[in-house]
């Protein structure tokens, strides 16, 4: 596979984190946390870092960050329902983020990832 190629495909992998780190961030500052919004925008930048451990960092802050919206979604339906409000739309797109955000957990593990990171295996 040519240079360009391999190139091309490493990027689109590390898209989906960075994506998701960055609506991650915009979730924190939106709730006014911003060291954590922060901290955030920091594992994008974690993401042109090519070793084995900052793989796995940024793996570990999205599967964390999966859990978030998943609460997040929990606390809002739960108040929607208790106002007798609709939730399934809520439900149906925080459910659909967090999924996003798990895949781009496990876009790391792919193999144009373990290249660019050199995790081997």
């Amino acid at each position: 596979m040519g240079a360009r190629l391999r190139a091309v495909r490493t990027l689109a992998t590390l898209l989906l984190p960075a994506l998701a780190l960055l609506l991650l961030g915009a979730h924190f500052w939106r709730a006014g946390l911003m060291p954590v919004a922060a901290a955030c925008a920091v594992m994008v930048g974690l993401l042109f870092v090519r070793n084995p451990w900052s793989a796995r960092i940024v793996q570990g802050v999205l599967a964390l960050g999966a859990f978030e919206w998943l609460r997040t979604a929990w606390v809002l339906v739960s108040a929607r329902a208790a106002m007798g409000q609709p939730y399934g739309r809520l439900l149906i797109i925080l459910g659909t983020v967090a999924s996003v955000t798990l895949a781009a957990a496990l876009a790391l593990r792919s193999s144009p990832a373990r290249d660019h990171f050199r995790t081997g295996r």
